[in-house]
């Protein structure tokens, strides 16, 4: 600690400034301890001149000062200080610390490591085929600051195996242990500075961007890693090129000016620029002398608070700048730090004092330190006092520190006596070491890297130079503040940097050219979909099935989004929107969807209009049946009824009468059972009632056209027993082929996705349209057989002429099965149950409108016709014509 003597005379320089006195803090870089740590630091930078110019071995001459590698010099002398105050880290310990200027460059920073490299108390390194017992200079080193430095001076420090520690240099590939076994640093790598870019241009939607990076391996490994991160997030890089460094030939800068011309003119309006301070720098030199149109720029660390960059004269007209800085603990005891140690490096006595107590170390060798530090104010360095970069070396140190204290075995008394700890030892503590910095506990993973996180900084104008404005943070993920963040476009919109427009719902890309993000939109055709962006891939729940009612219409799908649940589509592995996927056999979906939706079952529901309409023909078709036979009944021994069959009329019109309740079976979901007995029972009634006008048919056409001979003997067999037996025969019969077309081919019930648009069609699939037919065969012969057995027959004066009746009930058949085929053929699947309801119904109609019917009218309208003269005739055997009360001899006139 400084005593009052000491921090009187701070005081005194603090308030009287300006002496013109030159300070000391070049002396104040080193100090002796038990344990020194080295330190480099780029505290001045060489001219380039004097680097090219290079022909022998000599170090190049730092001429001008950076600011930043003083104030982190300073950290570093803070934390050590600090360590050596503290009684529960390191206690009875004194650590000192050797720090260095790299210049920024290679060729500078290789003399400090070789003299941290040097045997403990000499100037040498000497070739050992062992270095267990070896004991350098110093036990680690703190820095360098830049990922170029750290590949040079990291390999060097590995072969040793000596502890590295950097505070800047973030480059990937220096997490790779076996190239860099010793390495470690108190910032994460490049590659969670790039995910964090990379999502922060999904973020705001800009998937057509121009990436550029330094010509040096910190540029060219972050190209590589944003091209990997970039690829899988969809975001094209229209435009990729290596900026040179200044001392760079005519040629290679060409190629920055074509790269930069072709970002100019294209549609690229975000820029990716992932540079060292040096080549962002010639970089926006030219392009602010090229008047390049105002871009939106996303800074590397390297470059986003440099103030060679920040203070280009133009630099506000280059557009938008955000970037990623870690984010640490604040130090707020290091500016006021700062002050107390330039007043004192201000104070002749101390600084007297101090050369005194530090002498010893090869000025000779490294020469001064720093010589542009004894020419600075408190002014030449406020800017920096917050620099991010200043935590990451006061941790640096800390963890040194910490892993010594567990090397040594340190407790509260203090640590136990041993021999020196070697670089290689220190390493063993290294790996996985947790330790605390600044109120933070950090830890290095298995790469030597520490998980921080980070700020994201937009530049604001305020004058001349910009400041760092926060609009964001990433810890794994992004959350930005929009409305913080000020454009440059005039509206103070954002900027839109897309190849192509963004597609509407329901379509997906038609890639166009190289670059998956130039692209025409495509309509997704009906029965496919695209999942929305966002939407995980997994299918909402689906609308439930609802028979016999039609979905809505693919041009009313917002209405049904909002009234329908919606029903999972399968996943398709084409995430990326650039495929539609299609809806599975059970789904639908119109053209342009986001989504499918269940088919509902359709088939021919009870509540349609042409149901209901059917029905009410079955309702009067019915009626008249019963009415019908109420009257035959009523008037069962008339001569009229005689006349037309007696009981086997009456049978007839029950038939008729199931078969118009046969008709529904044809409504309503099918189901096995019911496909089964639809053609059985709507036929076998339909041939019992022709059977019977077939015995009609037949007495008449034996009546009159045969013989009377003939007659006599054939038309008992049409009557009585034989008739029955006669009936019985032709429904066996169609028993026989409906058994067989159920046996042979029976119908099923089956689903057809592919019919109807929306609908899932269920219906009796006839498996035999030839089976189905013979089924109607029976009927069809009785009907044809009936028709000729009457259209020849003459007609006898004064007798109720009742081939007509008949003749006219056939062709009414005829015409209705005949129409019913191609009818039946053309019609929509979902229809064909209500035609085969039409033809059983108007089948029906046309045998009670021929036959019965005209026989109703005479029974209740024409009582005095229904005489025995008018409806009977006598027998071929009655030679007296015939007997009134013989009703046995039916027909015989007609």
């Amino acid at each position: 600690m400084l005593g009052p003597a000491v921090l009187g005379l701070s005081l005194w320089a603090l308030l009287h400034p300006g002496t013109g006195a030159p300070l000391c803090l070049s002396q104040q870089l080193r100090m002796k301890g038990d344990y020194v740590l080295g330190g480099l630091f780029p505290l001045g930078e060489a001219e380039e001149a004097g680097l090219r110019s290079r022909t022998r071995p000599s170090s190049p001459v730092c001429t001008r000062f950076s600011s930043n590698g003083l104030l982190w010099a300073l950290a570093m002398k803070m934390a050590v200080e600090e360590i050596n105050n503290k009684s529960d880290l390191l206690p009875g310990l004194r650590l000192g610390y050797d720090l260095f200027d790299t210049c920024s460059e290679p060729v500078v920073a290789m003399k400090p490591s070789l003299v941290f490299l040097a045997k403990a108390g000499s100037r040498d390194i000497a070739a050992y085929c062992n270095y267990t017992q070896y004991q350098p200079r110093v036990l680690a080193v703190i820095g360098p600051h830049s990922s170029e430095l750290a590949m040079v001076t990291g390999k060097f420090f590995s072969f040793f195996l000596m502890p590295q520690v950097s505070y800047g240099a973030s480059m990937e590939l220096l997490s790779a242990r076996e190239t860099f076994p010793s390495f470690f640093r108190t910032v994460p790598s490049d590659r969670v500075q790039l995910t964090a870019a990379a999502e922060l241009l999904q973020e705001f939607g800009w998937n057509w961007v121009a990436a550029l990076g330094s010509d040096d391996e910190y540029g060219r490994q972050g190209l590589s890693i944003f091209s990997a991160l970039a690829a899988a997030r969809g975001i094209c890089i229209a435009h990729e090129g290596l900026v040179p460094l200044p001392r760079a030939d005519d040629s290679r800068l060409g190629k920055v000016q074509d790269v930069l011309h072709q970002v100019n003119q294209s549609s690229v309006q975000v820029v990716l620029l992932f540079a060292s301070v040096h080549a962002a720098h010639a970089l926006f030199n030219y392009s602010i002398s090229s008047r390049l149109s105002p871009k939106v720029w996303v800074a590397s660390e390297a470059w986003l608070t440099s103030d060679l960059v920040m203070g280009l004269p133009g630099m506000a007209q280059m557009g938008t700048v955000l970037g990623f800085l870690q984010r640490g603990a604040q130090l707020h005891e290091f500016p006021q730090y700062v002050k107390t140690h330039l007043a004192l490096a201000a104070d002749p006595a101390f600084c007297s004092a101090l050369g005194e107590r530090e002498q010893g170390l090869e000025e000779d060798v490294v020469g001064q330190r720093c010589p542009q530090c004894d020419c600075i104010t408190l002014q030449n360095v406020s800017a920096g006092l917050n620099h991010h970069q200043t935590f990451s070396v006061y941790a640096a140190v800390y963890s040194v520190a910490q892993a010594l204290h567990n090397t040594l075995q340190c407790n509260a008394s203090g640590c136990p006596a041993q021999d020196p700890v070697k670089p290689w030892q220190l390493l063993e503590n290294m790996y996985n070491l947790t330790f605390h910095a600044g109120g933070l506990m950090l830890r290095f993973d298995s790469s030597g890297n520490v998980d921080m996180e980070y700020d994201l900084k937009l530049w604001v104008w305020q004058g001349s130079v910009p400041r760092l404005h926060d609009v964001g943070r990433f810890n794994g993920s992004l959350r930005t503040e929009r409305l913080k963040i000020r454009w440059h476009t005039s509206d103070n919109q954002k900027p839109v940097s897309r190849c192509s427009r963004q597609c509407q719902e329901g379509q997906v890309r038609r890639v166009k050219g190289f670059h998956s993000c130039c692209y025409d939109c495509v309509d997704c055709e009906a029965g496919s979909y695209r999942q929305n962006p966002g939407e995980p891939p997994s299918r909402q729940a689906g609308v439930g099935t609802q028979q016999g009612r039609v979905l809505p219409s693919p041009g009313s799908e917002t209405r049904a989004h909002r009234g329908q649940d919606e029903h999972p589509a399968p996943f398709s592995s084409l995430t990326d929107d650039i495929a539609c996927t299609f809806c599975g056999q059970d789904e639908w979906s119109p053209e342009r969807s986001t989504r499918c939706f269940r088919r509902r079952s359709r088939f021919l529901a009870w509540g349609e209009p042409a149901v209901l309409l059917l029905l009410l023909l079955l309702s009067l078709a019915l009626g008249l049946v019963l009415a019908a036979l109420g009257l035959f009944i009523h008037h069962r021994d008339s001569p009229l009824v005689q006349a037309s069959g007696g009981p086997l009329a009456c049978f007839g019109l029950v038939c008729l009468g199931l078969v118009c309740l046969s008709v529904l079976l044809f409504p309503g979901q099918p189901s096995p059972a019911r496909c089964l007995a639809q053609q059985p029972l709507s036929h076998l009634p339909l041939t019992g009632c022709l059977s019977t006008l077939f015995l009609q048919a037949a007495e008449i056409f034996v009546e009159s056209e045969l013989p009377l001979s003939w007659a006599d003997r054939l038309s008992g067999c049409l009557r009585g027993p034989w008739a029955w037996l006669v009936v019985l025969l032709a429904m066996l019969v169609e028993v026989a082929l409906c058994t067989w077309y159920l046996v042979a081919f029976p119908p099923e019930v089956v689903t057809d996705w592919h019919m109807l648009p929306t609908e899932a069609l269920v219906h009796c699939r006839t498996r035999s349209w030839v089976s189905f037919g013979l089924a109607h065969a029976t009927n069809a012969t009785l009907a044809f057989l009936c028709f000729l057995g009457t259209f020849l027959v003459r007609s006898q004066p004064g007798r109720y002429n009742r081939a007509r009746g008949l003749t006219f009930a056939m062709l009414a058949y005829f015409i209705t099965w005949v129409s019913f085929v191609p009818l039946l053929a053309n019609v929509q699947v979902v229809l064909r149950p209500a035609v085969q309801m039409g033809a059983l119904l108007l089948c029906v109609l046309g045998i009670l409108a021929a036959f019965h019917l005209p026989r109703c009218y005479l029974l209740m309208w024409q009582p005095g016709l229904n005489t025995p003269e008018f409806f009977l005739g006598g027998g071929p055997g009655d030679a007296q014509g015939r007997n009134d009360g013989d009703t046995g001899n039916q027909g015989k006139h007609e």
